[in-house]
């Protein structure tokens, strides 16, 4: 009977695991609809339309008192939302592994982001304000959310699983994006057949994205659980247990050394997702249909890329395969600059090239960190981790306009760009990671 019992055991906690994992992949299915259909897709043409609405004589609007064109408006609100992410992220993450109640903090900033963009339904005439300021609780509620849900990841699964399953997340997140999106572009293409107008059709898009994200919240609610902290951390005030894992931080060198890294990539990787359409629209003279088909070809093809990349890591580590997609981010930049104008089926090439790596990259990067993270502090160390991802995803974006400016040539501008990849791969590979995994105190997968 107690060898019963010790052999069931193992495969209860086993089938537990599986369960929590997957209800831990419906967060991302849940909150990547946002950042397809509202942020990469909808959101800006739209809300810029509505801050010149409201411009003056001069093209200018003025929140608070504050003179800002109106072109420049929608960035300026994802900046301040950035700021005020990078602010609450680290307090939040030491609340949660100083509480251990992570679920409760994630309903919270889910529901909130949600909720805003739910909102985005009112955005019409010449509400500005109100689109600035729901992107800006949408933003930053978002950017806190993940930075809960990735801090689960080492909690959910063992080292050897990790590149797996964080791969599986990123592959649930692009197609519920990809499934989305099809959806809106339906209605939006097709708006006079189901007899609503233009305006009134991406601001059913924006909407139904807030309610796709908490709907599908629920699933992760239900089945990711709390693990208590011990006393000692309860006990220990936020911003003082913050203060901690600064310094903390700074016994681990070579955790660090890969946040820099990441920071210097991923930048990058982001600089090219929300430039890829300025290029095709300005440099290449491609139409709207073409960009939008564009952005949906690449989410289709990153759930292939994510899963198929999550293979390659289970052969060769998370390491390995992370350099080799940064040397085909600067392959496909490399092709990039070489693209004919008004020609859609390179772009699309260009596209594919960029799903197909893009989902594998980010996947393998989180779970190769989730190797670098102290038992116990991973709401924190993620904290850091989203903080380098939304804290200085302005450095390619300027360097990007930099170039342009100086050159005139959006040409120029994008393969400036590979300066990320080729400093992230250098940094990359300088990192010895199995020693840094055990610097951490974490045991080292066969693989990484």
């Amino acid at each position: 009977m107690g060898t019963d019992t010790a052999q069931a055991r193992p495969t209860d906690e086993a089938a537990e695991r599986r369960r929590e994992q997957r209800g831990w992949y419906f967060y991302d299915w849940a909150c990547s609809v946002y950042s397809t259909s509202v942020l990469t897709v909808f959101l800006g043409p739209y809300l810029t339309s509505v801050a010149k609405s409201a411009a003056d004589a001069d093209g200018y609007v003025h929140p608070l008192g504050v003179p800002v064109r109106a072109g420049s408006f929608f960035a300026y609100s994802v900046s301040l939302s950035v700021i005020v992410a990078v602010v609450v992220m680290p307090l939040v993450g030491a609340a949660a592994d100083r509480t251990g109640r992570k679920k409760p903090l994630l309903a919270v900033t889910a529901y909130v982001g949600a909720a805003a963009t739910a909102g985005m339904f009112f955005l019409d005439g010449d509400r500005y304000l109100l689109g600035g300021a729901l992107l800006l609780v949408a933003n930053a509620a978002q950017a806190v959310s993940m930075m809960l849900y990735n801090s689960y990841l080492p909690q959910i699964a063992p080292p050897e699983e990790r590149d797996a399953v964080s791969s599986r997340g990123w592959a649930f997140g692009y197609a519920a994006g990809a499934l989305v999106l099809i959806a809106n572009l339906v209605l939006f293409l097709a708006h006079d057949s189901f007899g609503v107008s233009e305006s009134t059709a991406v601001r059913i898009c924006l909407a139904s994205a807030g309610l796709w994200w908490g709907a599908f919240t629920l699933i992760p609610l239900k089945r990711l659980r709390d693990r208590r902290s011990p006393v000692e951390e309860i006990t220990a005030p936020g911003l003082r247990r913050l203060a901690a894992t600064v310094r903390d931080m700074r016994r681990h060198p070579l955790t660090l050394s890969f946040l820099l890294a990441y920071l210097i990539y991923n930048d990058g990787i982001q600089t090219v997702i929300s430039q890829a359409s300025v290029y095709g629209s300005e440099e290449l003279g491609l139409s709207q249909s073409t960009l939008i088909v564009a952005v949906l070809l690449v989410q289709v093809l990153a759930v292939g890329g994510a899963l198929g990349m999550g293979r390659l890591a289970r052969t060769y580590g998370a390491r390995r395969t992370i350099l080799g997609s940064l040397v085909a981010w600067t392959v496909t930049l490399g092709a990039g600059y070489f693209l004919p104008a008004g020609a859609p089926f390179w772009f699309f090439v260009l596209a594919s090239g960029i799903g197909l790596v893009l989902g594998g990259s980010q996947a393998l990067s989180r779970s190769l960190f989730s190797h670098l993270v102290p038992a116990g502090k991973e709401a924190e160390y993620f904290s850091a981790y989203e903080m380098s991802d939304r804290g200085m995803s302005w450095l390619g974006p300027l360097l990007f306009g930099l170039t342009y400016q100086l050159t005139g040539s959006y040409r120029d501008a994008i393969i400036s760009l590979v300066a990320f990849f080729v400093v992230g791969f250098v940094l990359l590979a300088r990192v010895p990671v199995r020693q840094a995994v055990r610097d951490a105190g974490n045991p080292v997968p066969e693989r990484i």
